[in-house]
């Protein structure tokens, strides 16, 4: 069905006294079914931050019958968006922006905002998230108190749980597991919240806290806790941190059970030994039970056990030499993307694929190896991994003009470039021509395309690749003025069309 077939059947619905079209969404103001979010930063002398959506059907920015109809999200007064957090089959989207600490909240439907959400502003945070409920927010900040929780389910009260060097929050789809990484650190936090009973157990202040925690906010009366991961084993006397190797990720399991985290190991400065990895645990919901301690992590003995001979351990550690700095997990695959330091100095950027019912990197053949070169970047660094139509895995680094690809391009006839194409089913891998960072990736599925950010630009591309390209469609009339920062499809079949999780 076209997309103006398309229109005309959801606007007789309208007269009929509806105005929904497929999987029961809301047909939004501008009537528009394809729609691809931008946030822009500095668009105008006036103002530092908006959002603008594009018809990605027909690639235009106005109504395909009416150019002088443009659209934006009303309501938005972010300051420097950074980051779409997309959440379409929720009809919303989070958009953080960098210039005022602000996390705003995006409704789909209406195409507008009511502002910011509250509790957040003052801060520059490093990683934010939303669960798709909206009850919670969690947010890591190394200027002031590391995690800041926003609990919607107690009134919108922010609680700043102290943890020096918190850089990253990961959470799982269903939003009840969050798990908290800090600067050149070998281990790993977590939040869990009280229940009422626990909070007067626990008001006596810090000699009364639970195993485990490192902080507890308010403390007279605390609502929520910040635990280190420790081994089971640990006592009062004997505390025992469960220990990575420079973790800087997770990643979780379809059913949000098991964490997946990636550890950056010697890329991202360990010293402890062994290549970078990835570490399988078992997670608790992070609501806090009475008499329950931190003991439902795996023991390091288990822990540092490789998968390949763990048996029925339920804990293990998946070597990754070439690099873990970012993963996407798809039913029983795993894609990890790292960067590892080549003879000459210089970082090269990697692709491994992993079995997720074996627990094994897929073995390596001549005609689809494993790992394979990629767009370079830096360890720990931005990255953004989204799966697209037809086949296709779509990788966007940041600083990839530092890595191998571009200081020997002798070596490397396809070029340099941050963004690039790997084919699920084939293991081709195609390197787009330079046009800046890549920070953002929204896939139009069912349309065949992608839109990403490169550069402060937006740009088009076809996902029916050749064995030398992915054609660019032209991007004419969705350029904008300013730097585009981020690019999310608002109309996505499934929140997995996100690129911030």
């Amino acid at each position: 069905m076209s997309a103006a077939v398309a229109l005309a059947v959801a606007t007789a619905l309208a007269g009929c006294g509806t105005t929904t079209y497929f999987a029961g969404r809301t047909l939004p103001p501008s009537g528009l079914q394809n729609r691809v979010l931008i946030a822009i930063q500095n668009p105008s002398a006036a103002s530092a931050g908006s959002l603008v959506f594009v018809d990605a059907y027909y690639d235009t920015r106005y109504a395909y019958n009416n150019i002088n109809k443009t659209f934006s999200i009303t309501g938005f007064g972010g300051s420097l968006p950074v980051s779409i957090q997309n959440m379409p089959e929720e009809q919303e989207g989070a958009v953080y922006s960098s210039g005022n600490g602000s996390l705003t909240p995006i409704n789909y439907a209406k195409e507008s905002s009511n502002g910011p959400q509250a509790g957040l502003s003052g801060n520059t945070y490093s990683s934010i998230f939303m669960t798709r409920s909206g009850t919670y927010v969690f947010a890591t900040t190394t200027l002031s108190a590391g995690l800041v929780i926003v609990d919607g389910s107690s009134g919108g009260t922010a609680y700043q749980l102290g943890l020096p060097g918190a850089y990253r929050v990961s959470v799982n789809s269903a939003g009840s597991v969050a798990l908290v990484f800090v600067e050149n650190s070998d281990y790993v936090y977590y939040p869990r919240k009280l229940t009422a009973a626990q909070t007067i157990s626990y008001a006596g202040g810090q000699s009364t806290w639970p195993l485990g925690a490192v902080d507890c906010e308010p403390r007279t009366a605390p609502g929520w806790c910040l635990f280190q991961a420790l081994d089971p084993a640990s006592t009062t006397s004997n505390i025992i941190p469960l220990k990575f190797n420079r973790p800087i990720k997770a990643v979780f399991s379809p059913d949000g059970g098991t964490a997946y985290v990636l550890n950056c190991g010697p890329e991202c400065g360990s010293t402890s030994g062994g290549p970078a990895s990835v570490s399988l645990v078992p997670v608790a919901p992070m609501i806090f039970t009475v008499g329950q301690n931190s003991g439902q992590l795996p023991t390091n003995a288990a822990l540092s056990k490789p998968c390949a001979s763990a048996g029925s351990v339920n804990s293990c550690n998946i070597p990754v030499p070439a690099g873990a700095s970012n993963a996407l997990v798809a039913s029983s695959t795993m894609y990890v993307v790292g960067q590892h330091t080549l003879s000459d100095g210089f970082w090269g950027g990697y692709l491994t694929v992993v079995n997720l019912t074996s627990n094994t990197v897929v073995p390596t053949n001549s005609s689809s190896p494993n790992p394979v070169s990629i767009s370079d970047g830096t360890p720990g660094g931005v990255s953004r991994m989204l799966l697209a139509d037809d086949n296709t895995l779509w990788i966007g680094m940041t600083k990839c003009t530092a890595g191998e690809r571009y200081n020997n391009p002798s070596q490397y006839p396809g070029g340099y470039g941050c963004l690039t194409m790997y084919n699920t089913s084939t293991g081709a891998v195609l390197v787009m021509p330079y046009t800046g960072d890549a920070t953002g990736i929204a896939a139009v599925t069912g349309l065949h395309k992608i839109y990403t950010t490169q550069g402060g630009q937006v740009y088009i591309n076809s996902t029916v690749c050749s064995s030398t390209e992915c054609p660019a469609i032209s991007n004419q009339y969705v350029t904008v003025t300013g730097t585009a920062s981020d690019v999310a499809y608002m109309d996505a079949d499934s929140d997995d069309d996100n690129t911030v999780y």
